[in-house]
């Protein structure tokens, strides 16, 4: 196949080749993508099955959709088979108390039943903490009017947020779905049935919902859903060695051996690097892998344009890693990378009010290259995610879709239109933006959009990492 980036090779050690004939469409920031989601569940005529990793208590959909089990309820009263595949791990509900999970317990399993909730659950663990990660959303899988989406949104208060990120005071987080149509949308339904009839906990008496004699397993798909556009797709994973044992192949494919794992996002990710000709751009929650630090640097040293854009207010465990002697040469590598002038380290933040600002949260697990190639999930740039935890993205090579995302994305986070730019141009107004934006800040200033600068030298630490001005 002719395809834009074909320079840029997919991933050859996975489950799931390059397919041709599909529709991507990013959704930047959770209200427009829950909204999408939604649409979709409503409009879906046979199915809606979820995987996911966290859930709040008071988490509510846009435009008064209700909760997560609102939809799934609607769902199922008109007639749709509905299937949730939850993560359980008390140990990680122990050691993160804050952080929600919906783990089949007892207390949870009446809350299902007051609420007369009539979908299907299976719960799915890890050994020790390691996550099943994945976010995924598929309806009508198999038939003509299958849809994926495939991203790292949370179903968090602050995640249901709009572009801009202006309207909420407590917190607010940025994150991405994609939407998919097409012959990749079958992976995505491949991956599911995977899962779900390998889930660890289907055969205990609290592993699934409503009893484990109702909870039927699935066939896996046996032919692929029709072309939808003409955007080439891969579907790449993490799963951790053992976690499965089915190996029946995703149509079309070769036999993939499961139960050795798969690495197939790291090689994608690798291989972009790799490949990176101008520049690269990622949005991610941590940077915590030493052999991608490795590949930036050398594609900084070809001379190509690289924006990071972390959470200026670090994630707990980074925090905890830079205090552990043996991440030290990772954060010397890190910190090496200021050498770089085309290299840029960037925040986001929204005004609030004259000298505050509310810091947004970065969740994105995103990356682009060269305007040509993008891949949006729920896989960090970290070595958990890599080799231990259940990730899923969706890799495009579609040079007009990868750049209205990043034209979309740098007018959220710089308020300026960059359509009519190049790429590497584009890159640079950024990094000169976010700089001007951090003297802004340290001055008070209202900041043009949210993106501001970080240094590289100051990595980590507990306050937002503002570099020396010049």
């Amino acid at each position: 196949m002719t395809y834009s980036g074909a320079y840029i090779p997919p991933a050859k050690n996975g489950s799931y080749p390059l397919r041709s004939g599909n529709r991507v469409f990013p959704l930047i920031d959770g209200a427009p993508a829950f909204r999408r989601i939604c649409e979709a569940v409503d409009n879906a005529e046979h199915s809606v099955w979820v995987t996911m990793a966290f859930i709040e208590t008071a988490f509510k959909m846009p435009d008064g959709k209700g909760s997560f089990f609102d939809v799934m309820d609607r769902a199922r009263a008109r007639g749709l088979d509905v299937r949730v595949l939850f993560w359980r791990s008390p140990e990680v509900a122990e050691m993160e108390p804050d952080a929600e999970h919906f783990l089949g317990t007892a207390e949870h399993r009446k809350f299902l039943a007051l609420r007369g909730s009539q979908f299907m659950a299976r719960w799915d663990r890890l050994t020790k903490t390691w996550c099943h990660h994945q976010k995924s959303w598929l309806m009508d899988a198999g038939r003509d009017t299958e849809i994926a989406f495939v991203g790292g949104i949370n179903l968090d208060v602050n995640s249901v947020v709009e572009p801009g990120h202006h309207a909420h005071e407590a917190g607010s987080t940025h994150d991405l779905f994609v939407e998919v149509r097409g012959p990749s949308a079958t992976d995505v339904h491949h991956n599911f049935v995977q899962r779900w009839n390998g889930a660890s906990e289907k055969d205990l008496a609290d592993g699934s919902w409503p009893e484990n004699d109702k909870v039927s397993d699935l066939p896996f798909p046996e032919s692929l859903s029709a072309s939808a556009g003409d955007s080439p797709v891969q579907i790449s994973r993490t799963v951790r060695r053992g976690t499965y044992q089915n190996a029946i192949p995703a149509v079309g494919a070769e036999p993939f051996p499961i139960v050795q794992g798969e690495q197939s996002c790291l090689e994608q990710y690798i291989a972009a690097i790799d490949s990176a000709r101008e520049t690269i751009y990622i949005e991610d929650q941590v940077l915590m892998s030493f052999l991608v630090l490795e590949k930036l640097e050398k594609a900084l040293e070809r001379g190509v344009e690289i924006i990071c854009v972390l959470p200026g207010k670090v994630w707990g465990q980074v925090l905890l890693a830079f205090d552990d002697p043996r991440m030290a040469p990772f954060f010397d590598k890190f910190k090496s990378l200021e050498r770089f002038p085309h290299f840029t380290l960037a925040a986001l933040a929204a005004n609030r009010e004259p000298g505050k600002y509310l810091d947004v949260y970065v969740h994105a697990k995103i990356a682009m290259v060269d305007g040509v190639w993008a891949t949006i999930g729920s896989c960090n740039i970290a070595d958990r995610s890599f080799y231990s935890d259940t990730e899923l993205n969706a890799s495009f090579w579609d040079g007009k879709t990868a750049r209205k995302l990043r034209n979309d994305l740098f007018k959220e986070h710089l308020e300026v239109e960059v359509s009519g730019m190049t790429d590497k141009d584009a890159m640079q107004l950024f990094r000169e933006t976010a700089k001007k934006n951090t003297a802004r800040r340290v001055r008070g200033e209202a900041l043009q959009g949210l993106a501001f600068q970080l240094d590289p030298a100051h990595y980590p630490s507990a306050e937002p990492w503002l570099p020396e001005l010049d």
